[in-house]
């Protein structure tokens, strides 16, 4: 009895490790941001999302495969542009599967795969631009990169998201031509703008004295209307002054009612006024003149009416 209870419980635990491994073969977690892909005596049978799941054990595999995406920064290696100029070169690729059953059965090793053609990629992107266009159009070389990249990947289930170019290194001798070359740029660039900057001080300095100019000579011409205008208003007023003295002395005439005699007499007296001056000559009008014998006879009659005065 006790040895058939030995082999009664070497068989039970036999049993219990077959259930046990049976279980632990069955049961697969697949984690978040990963996918599983189940064979069935080698030959592809399903694709596991994420979660818990549950294979035949002993007849069915599964292999994780992750389809996050993957940077993968290559090795830095040296590359000769169309200029035939030797540069360091090293560029990352961000990867990611799209397709677990292509990227499984197609290729033996995608990864290794996808870091070899970004070798060769990166060789002929810069064999086909010269040194200046690789250090200016970094952004052009990575979408040049990653369109080159696709045509092979998109077979393999895997695309290239993006290719960012991390270093561009040239050879010494270049970079102190390149640093010769940026000083005699920025001395370039100094005396096209002290150059610049003296032109337009002295666009400035003609602007003021041409603003100065015009604001004298508007200065000049307001002051010179101004002074016409005075004396224009004063002309005005004089003459308007005469007229009235004029028209006054006129109608005060007018309101005595004189005769001609006594027009006679105002026309000599002024007259005599003019002789009084210190001029030469005196030219006397022929109505005035015709007056003189008019003066005579007055006076021929006044002298004889006594108590009067001699004119």
């Amino acid at each position: 009895m006790n040895s058939i209870g030995i082999v009664l419980a070497v068989i039970a635990g036999i049993i219990v490790l077959l259930v046990i491994t049976t279980i632990s073969k069955s049961v697969r977690i697949v984690q978040q941001g990963f996918e599983g892909v189940v064979t069935r005596f080698g030959e592809f049978k399903d694709i596991k999302n994420p979660g818990l799941t549950f294979i035949f054990p002993f007849i069915e595999v599964m292999k994780i495969i992750d389809v996050r995406e993957t940077p993968r920064t290559g090795d830095r290696q040296q590359v000769i542009t169309r200029d035939n100029v030797a540069v360091i070169v090293n560029a990352t690729i961000f990867s990611q599967v799209v397709d677990v059953r292509l990227a499984l059965f197609t290729n033996s090793d995608y990864l290794v795969s996808v870091d070899n053609l970004a070798r060769t990629s990166v060789r002929a992107v810069f064999g086909s631009i010269s040194l200046d266009e690789a250090f200016s159009q970094r952004e052009r070389i990575g979408t040049l990169l990653q369109t080159q990249m696709e045509e092979a990947t998109d077979k393999w289930g895997v695309r290239i998201n993006r290719v960012e170019v991390l270093e561009i290194t040239p050879p010494d001798q270049i970079l102190q031509a390149m640093a010769l070359q940026k000083q005699a740029d920025q001395e370039k660039r100094a005396r096209i703008l002290e150059s610049e900057g003296q032109q337009q001080s002295a666009v400035n300095v003609a602007d003021g004295q041409r603003q100065a100019a015009i604001k004298e000579a508007e200065g000049i011409q307001q002051s010179l209307i101004l002074r016409a205008e005075g004396s224009r208003q004063a002309q005005i007023l004089e003459a308007e002054g005469r007229s009235q003295a004029i028209s006054l002395v006129y109608a005060a005439i007018t309101a005595q009612a004189p005769s001609s005699t006594l027009v006679a007499i105002l026309q000599l007296d002024t007259l005599s006024k003019f002789a009084a001056s210190e001029n030469t000559k005196l030219i006397i009008p022929a109505e005035s003149a015709a007056l003189l014998g008019a003066a005579q006879a007055i006076k021929s009659v006044m002298e004889g009416v006594p108590g009067t005065l001699a004119i």
